[in-house]
């Protein structure tokens, strides 16, 4: 169908936005000499439009509520917009639409100065072609819905988590498709006429391309010397690739898998010092040949991001450079186990051997490699820098020798950035 349309709502539908709307609702109550609101009315302003929200949750007067909503926008403008998350799996739901030849937009009570910057701040712009926004704060669902389809349209979709979506859509003539993952019941939008129902993204998907695979995440991945703060800056990336709407998959080499986690338990046992460096490297591709098949390429294929702690850089670091096996050596030797398989971006947090490993030490008893001589670490480093100078499109190198803070603000922007850049050229 090359006509297709298919419209989402923004707060609740697309963004978990409760916290900047919560956080504003109170600020304009207080400026209005109001009583905070509680919780249940709180509950209740995402979706509505502004004034009557203020107007029937609130018993304002119309006039009251437009000085309210006034107040509500000074402080969501500067700030509350941005207090907002994308919900898990949206990013692959539009990425998929948009390749199966759809034609997408966003229609809100929400000014339209603010709906774009939100779509804009997260990325999201990208995939929607239309956005239709209140113009005044009488402006009815079916009105908008209508405003944002062509007159060809061959089909239609609205898609929403509140009864004004379900009710502006039937009213406009459309399909709908009523969401319960955000803010309102399953009960409220089945009672408001949705034709059919999700509980997340992913079920929205199949509801409107059933039998379509989601488009291919990405694989990310993060490397660099033991003590360069990866467990840190993992859990933080974690966290705003979660914020951005990405499905984020955790794992880590060696290990990821019941087998790769046997065989890391002999790769860093004490009691193996005997160990040769032929048999380790051996060990790491042995555990991620597991790895590539058993996990890393079924979270890529569900749309899923794959951030793994280590990969093949630290074979080639570390037996390549450390063990004097050679970088080029050690990845010949996996080729059988990637089979292909890389990263798409990899973070390498750099700092020198010496600071990294008097990090490491004072943290915690060291491992079997981590007891290794200081010219075992210089190797390693070394062996890094051979790789980032073989594929330097790859690595983003952040400088770790700073405050956490500094280090995850760096990395997270240019992390984002490259993740957008790859989406855009799809």
């Amino acid at each position: 169908m090359d006509n297709r349309w298919i419209l989402f709502d923004l707060d609740g539908t697309l963004t978990q936005s409760e916290e900047g709307i919560w956080n504003c609702a109170r600020y304009a109550a207080a400026k209005m000499g109001w009583k905070e609101p509680g919780q249940e009315i709180l509950d209740q302003f995402i979706g509505p439009p502004l004034v009557w929200s203020f107007q029937h949750l609130m018993g304002m007067t119309e006039e009251e509520a437009i000085r309210a909503q006034d107040f509500y926008r000074e402080r969501y403008e500067r700030k509350g917009l941005f207090e907002n998350r994308v919900y898990p799996g949206i990013r692959t739901l539009l990425r998929t639409l948009k390749r199966e030849g759809n034609h997408l937009g966003v229609v809100t009570g929400k000014p339209e100065r603010f709906t774009r910057r939100i779509l804009e701040h997260f990325g999201l712009d990208k995939w929607i072609e239309t956005v239709v926004c209140t113009a005044d704060h009488r402006a009815e669902k079916d009105h908008l819905i209508r405003a944002a389809l062509p007159e060809n349209v061959e089909e239609a979709w609205m898609v929403g988590d509140r009864l004004f979506d379900m009710e502006g859509g039937r009213k406009a003539g459309v399909h709908t498709l009523g969401v319960t993952y955000g803010y309102g019941s399953e009960e409220e939008v089945r009672n408001a006429g949705a034709e059919k129902i999700a509980h997340s993204a992913r079920e929205a998907l199949e509801i409107l391309c059933p039998g379509i695979r989601p488009v291919p995440g990405f694989f990310l991945s993060m490397e660099g010397l033991d003590g360069s703060g990866k467990g840190t800056q993992l859990e933080a990336l974690t966290d705003v690739l979660g914020r951005y709407g990405y499905e984020i998959a955790r794992s880590r080499e060696p290990g990821g898998t019941p087998i790769g986690e046997k065989i890391r338990e002999v790769l860093l046992d004490r009691a193996n010092a005997a160990m040769t460096a032929e048999t380790e490297a051996l060990l790491y591709a042995a555990s991620r040949a597991q790895h590539v098949r058993e996990t890393i390429r079924p979270a890529i294929s569900e749309g899923k991001i794959l951030l793994c702690d280590r990969f093949l850089d630290s074979s080639a670091a570390y037996q390549g450079g450390g063990r004097n096996l050679g970088v080029e050596r050690v990845l010949a030797l996996n080729e059988a186990a990637v089979d292909g398989t890389k990263p798409d971006l990899t973070i390498y947090l750099e700092i020198g051997h010496r600071e990294a490993l008097a990090r490491r030490v004072a943290a915690s008893e060291p491992d079997r490699l981590e007891m290794e001589a200081e010219s075992f670490h210089a190797r390693v480093e070394e062996g890094y820098h051979q790789l980032l100078r073989q594929d330097p499109e790859r690595f983003i190198v952040i400088n770790a020798n700073r405050s956490r803070a500094e280090v995850t603000e760096e990395m997270t922007e240019k992390v984002l950035h490259r993740l957008m850049k790859m989406e855009s050229q799809e």
